[in-house]
């Protein structure tokens, strides 16, 4: 779980958003590098003022955000927004490191937004009417519809390994209830890119007791877990079980509902790799389990899962990315191997995290850079 909402519009309401965002026609011309219908680049530079994209308005189509931090210390991500709903962001930039995102935008009025910033929302506009659709595109069109199969048999997966958990929590189990912990987790470490997108249900199934702003509000996978290896009492923690088995069967029933497009699969694999380096290499994610390389293991899966359905675009587009990206992955692989176990630690099939050297999390965290850097490449090359 991420401290802001998370990555793209992957869902129904958001490309409808895309598709036909609400607010009338904007003036205002395309840069000179998008032709009309024909996208092109926004940069966004983050400072303590703000984020003010340059140019404030773009054709329609294929937009790559080039995202970076120049000096903004408190400020490190950038977010597009339709409505109030968030369609793309960039997050995990300290000053000095560059990132970006890519989606396909239809006509309509925007903002970018920057938490924490002196101004944090600034207009951004998309005129005309794009030239040409990655649904024009037999390969790319299978290859949403391919994910959101996926999408859907994990969340499904994700409904029954928490309702087995909560009725280990309810029963009084804790040995039952610390093994039926990861096995449902390990779903929704795969998916959470859907999840973020709607609202506080990312915030209810998966926050850490610091994302709440009242402590009484802590709740969730988080919550249970502190109560059985920190507090190893389940006392009060039933009522809390039936809510995420509620949440988590709320994103069910959204998910079948859910659209993508190809940029936002690409965001998508982009920001579960992201989810490695900022959460689970660094032992943040499972404070009280010790479970991150069983979360580390999905984030990666998932990650790979929305890259291989654009694999044959991909190696159309720009093969020397994918060759990369491929093998960039059997790296981080090879530096998750020594780590495997058999049954592992909780079942986990992996070594209790908190005996992972800062050395070895250091080599950990050097493999997943460089996927990420590849993997970043990826959206604007299928939007091309």
């Amino acid at each position: 779980m991420r401290t802001t909402i998370g990555l793209t519009a992957i869902a129904a309401a958001a490309t409808l958003a895309l598709t036909a965002c609400g607010g009338s026609s904007t003036s205002g011309n395309p840069p000179a590098n998008a032709p009309a219908g024909q996208g092109g680049d926004v940069t966004v530079t983050l400072t303590a003022d703000g984020c003010q994209p340059s140019p404030t308005s773009i054709s329609s189509g294929a937009v790559n955000f080039k995202v970076s931090n120049k000096d903004a210390g408190a400020i490190s991500e950038a977010e597009l927004l339709s409505g109030g709903q968030m369609l793309g962001e960039q997050e995990n930039l300290t000053p000095g490191l560059d990132g970006g995102f890519s989606l396909e935008l239809a006509k309509g009025d925007y903002q970018i937004y920057c938490p924490g910033a002196k101004q944090e929302k600034w207009d951004f506009h998309v005129t005309g009417d794009a030239a040409k659709s990655w649904k024009d595109n037999p390969t790319l069109v299978t290859a949403t519809t391919e994910y959101g199969k996926w999408i859907v048999d994990q969340v499904n997966q994700l409904v029954t390994g928490t309702q087995a958990f909560a009725d280990a929590v309810k029963a009084g189990d804790i040995a039952k209830a610390g093994v039926a912990y990861g096995q449902a987790r390990v779903f929704y470490e795969k998916v959470e890119p859907v999840a973020e997108i709607w609202g506080d249900l990312d915030l209810n199934i998966d926050g850490r007791l610091d994302d709440f702003d009242n402590a009484a509000d802590f709740k969730g996978f988080h919550k249970i877990e502190q109560a059985i290896f920190e507090t190893k009492k389940l006392d009060g923690m039933g009522p809390v079980a039936d809510e995420l088995v509620k949440n988590v069967t709320s994103l069910q029933q959204l998910v079948t509902k859910a659209a993508y497009q190809p940029a936002e699969i690409a965001n998508g694999a982009t920001e579960l790799v992201d989810e490695i380096q900022k959460t689970k290499v660094t032992g943040e994610e499972e404070r009280y389990s010790h479970i991150d390389l069983l979360d580390f293991k999905a984030n990666l899966d998932g990650s790979m899962e929305a890259f291989t359905v654009l694999l044959p675009a991909l190696q159309k587009s720009a093969p020397d990315l994918a060759k990369t990206v491929q093998d960039r992955d059997a790296a981080v692989e090879a530096a998750l191997k020594p780590y495997e176990q058999s049954p592992g630690y909780l079942d986990t099939g992996y070594v209790d995290y908190s005996t992972v050297s800062k050395d070895q999390q250091k080599v950990l965290s050097q493999a997943v850079n460089a996927l990420g850097e590849a993997m970043s490449q990826v959206a604007a090359k299928v939007t091309q």
